[in-house]
């Protein structure tokens, strides 16, 4: 029974962070671009690397 007193409080804790870092995510916008990724594999990016290799 005694290990709630110290069990309940991580764990509170430990949710509080978790939601801190969901809060801190979606305001810096890292779900803005939900559809861009699952599409980059389809393009070229010899491109890219040429362009780099330009400069």
């Amino acid at each position: 029974m005694e290990i709630l007193y110290l069990i309940l409080p991580v764990i509170i804790l430990l949710a509080l962070v978790g939601v801190a870092c969901l809060v801190w995510a979606i305001r810096s916008g890292q779900f803005e671009d939900m559809e861009g990724p699952k599409y980059r594999i389809f393009f070229d990016e010899e491109d890219d690397e040429s362009e780099r290799d330009d400069r």
